[in-house]
């Protein structure tokens, strides 16, 4: 007998001997007090209730010390702890967002959440006892799942991504973990799936990766994608021996439009260019926005040129019609550069770099063109960025110096003052003319800072010459449209007369006609806050842009500048010299002085002065020298 049992037997025996004692005794006792039946009767019956609950304390103490005894506490507990566990584990798999599925190891559905439901569109009863593969979307091959399995296998869980079907026969992505279930028999049981629908997740990289290939204004192959497609167009042309073209347009005059009318106004005319092209053109033609108002036109089957001409023209041809924003009609012109495969590149790259170098030369030609590369004008872009890399070097190493053309009195010849040009004295090819590199500085936004030295340079000029008496009224500096059209001019000015200590009286500055035109309005607070200064003021090529007389008339100017191109033809030319005659009246009615260029023989010199031109300047007066050259003592006389 096993010693709990006879322990338990102990126990019991004991409860016996003491329950026989207790009734006894206390049987005897209440028969020894009482002697009415009555009154033994009512305690005796008290009596079998203290022993009732006597005996229930006992048996209470006794069971606790046995289930301690045997551990049957420490279970107990256990099990409630376990079922507090169930009931929780039991909420989470009933309200987490990832769906769950459970099958036993024969592969049949035995539970689903909540979640799964949701998700997936089935209701609990329509999946239980059905296998997962209810499920397959077709997207995978067998081999997919072969290896999920061996996974399983071998590892006990698989991760990964998986396209499964939706009761409503969607597609959907998820990513979903498969675990392995053992008995405590280590066989497998059951095999829990948990799930995420992923499909919000795929459409945000859908549209992250539209938008890294793709204009977000427009919604237009950007440069990347234009590039790609640029390179297997080329990949296949290569392949069945036919030619491409690719075209890049550039909007002429665009800024003014930004400037003057808005980006809103901007942004919804590239809008507006962008559906025009896309309209212009059907299949085996992509049509791209490479930034800013640039946009590139790949014709995937062109060989000829002339061809590509025709498509640059369609182009041209289309852009003249207005555009209609907000009731307002703008027109809009373009230039165009062409280049082609594969006569002119053989890359991607390269093809680009020549229709780029085209589009330059349409716009050196005067706007609202198209060119087609040729090999010159790969020379005359590789000169420029030469020029442009050397520029920037002569700007550290001082290799740029100021030359100042004579201005005279053409009544008295006497020499009034000077316009600062400057010079490049390179130190390989000597003195490079500004022609050269002018035009190069303008495109790559040197000029700004060109402008800004020469500046400085002439006003310490200037006072090194009043220190010495010789008597100039002003000295000129141009002023690029660049350096005119940022709000700082002002600031800087300023700081330049400050350093150099001029008189700001004793300087001129010179702005060409289109720069004040570009955004009349600008131009005009900018001229005011110059004037504050004491600063003189000129406009330069007059004649040359297209001046509004009103406008003209409200700007804070002391000096007409007759543009050389007027002077050249006088005074047998009849238009030219119909040109000036108004050009001077004109000034002479607002107050102006009035100043000619380029005079380079005397008989222009006299009919200017005939017409009561004020100064004039010019090889007839002196070229452009340094500061030291020049003829102090040279006084011309017309008459």
């Amino acid at each position: 007998m096993p010693d709990t049992y006879r322990d338990a037997l102990r126990a019991a025996l004991l409860y016996l001997v003491l329950a026989a004692v207790w009734l006894q005794g206390t049987g005897y006792l209440l028969n020894s007090f009482f002697d009415n039946s009555v009154q033994l009767a009512r305690w005796q019956l008290i009596n079998g209730y203290v022993f009732a609950a006597i005996s229930a304390g006992l048996i209470f103490l006794a069971r606790a010390r046995l289930y301690e005894f045997l551990g049957i506490g420490a279970r107990l507990r256990e099990r409630h702890a376990d079922r507090e566990r169930l009931r929780q584990a039991a909420a989470v798999f009933d309200c987490t967002r990832e769906g769950v599925l459970v099958t036993n190891h024969q592969g049949l559905i035995v539970h689903v959440n909540r979640a799964f439901i949701e998700i997936t569109g089935y209701l609990r009863e329509e999946v239980l006892g059905q296998q997962p593969s209810l499920f397959k979307s077709g997207h995978h091959p067998p081999g997919f799942y072969q290896a999920m399995f061996a996974t399983l296998q071998s590892q006990g869980e698989w991760s990964g991504e998986i396209w499964n079907r939706r009761k409503s026969g969607e597609i959907y992505p998820q990513w979903q973990t498969i675990r392995v279930i053992h008995d405590d028999q280590s066989r497998i049981s059951h095999y829990v799936a948990v799930f995420s629908d992923i499909s919000a997740i795929k459409h945000s990289e859908h549209e992250l990766q539209h938008l890294a290939h793709h204009d977000p204004l427009t919604d237009l192959p950007n440069r990347l994608l234009f590039s790609d497609r640029t390179e297997q167009a080329l990949t296949s042309a290569q392949a069945h021996k036919r030619g491409c073209a690719l075209l890049l347009l550039d909007l002429d005059h665009f800024k003014m439009i930004n400037d003057s009318l808005g980006h809103n106004v901007g942004d919804r005319l590239l809008k507006a260019v962008a559906i025009r092209l896309q309209e212009l053109f059907g299949p085996g033609v992509t049509v791209a926005r490479l930034g800013g108002d640039e946009f590139a036109v790949l014709a995937e089957s062109c060989p000829q040129p002339g061809q590509a001409a025709a498509f640059a023209q369609r182009i041209l041809d289309a852009l003249k019609e207005p555009v209609c924003i907000d009731g307002d009609e703008l027109f809009i012109n373009a230039s165009v550069g062409i280049s082609l495969f594969p006569s002119d590149a053989l890359s991607a790259d390269q093809l680009l770099r020549n229709a780029d170098a085209a589009l330059f030369k349409a716009k050196s030609s005067g706007r609202n063109g198209y060119a087609l590369y040729t090999e010159e004008l790969t020379a005359h872009a590789q000169q420029r960025v030469e020029i442009a890399f050397e520029l920037r070097r002569a700007l550290e190493q001082q290799e740029l110096r100021v030359y100042y053309q004579p201005v005279h009195e053409l009544k008295t010849g006497r020499l009034v003052g000077v316009e600062a040009l400057v010079r490049w004295q390179h130190p390989l090819r000597g003195l490079v003319s500004p022609a050269e590199f002018i035009p190069i500085a303008e495109r790559t936004g040197l000029i700004v800072e060109i402008d800004a030295w020469v500046m400085q340079q002439a006003c310490r000029q200037m006072c090194q010459w009043q220190q010495a008496a010789r008597g100039l009224s002003f000295v000129a500096v141009n002023v690029s449209s660049r350096l005119f059209a940022r709000r700082e001019l002002y600031q800087q000015v300023a700081q330049v007369l400050r350093e150099t200590g001029l008189d700001p009286a004793y300087l001129e500055l010179e702005v060409t006609e289109s720069a004040v035109m570009d955004d009349p309005e600008v131009a005009l607070e900018q001229m005011h806050r110059l004037r504050e200064l004491g600063v003189r003021l000129a406009i330069d090529d007059f004649g040359t842009g297209y001046s509004s007389l009103l406008r003209l008339k409200r700007l804070p100017v002391q000096k007409l500048k007759i543009d050389q191109g007027f002077v050249a033809g006088l005074p047998w030319d009849e238009d030219d010299a119909a040109i000036v005659r108004v050009i001077i009246a004109l000034a002479q009615s607002m107050g102006m002085q009035v100043h000619a260029e380029g005079i380079e023989q005397v008989e222009q010199a006299a009919f200017l002065l005939e017409q009561e031109c004020d100064l004039g300047q010019g090889y007839w007066f002196g070229r452009p020298v340094p500061a030291q050259e020049i003829d102090w003592a040279r006084k011309p006389m017309v008459g």
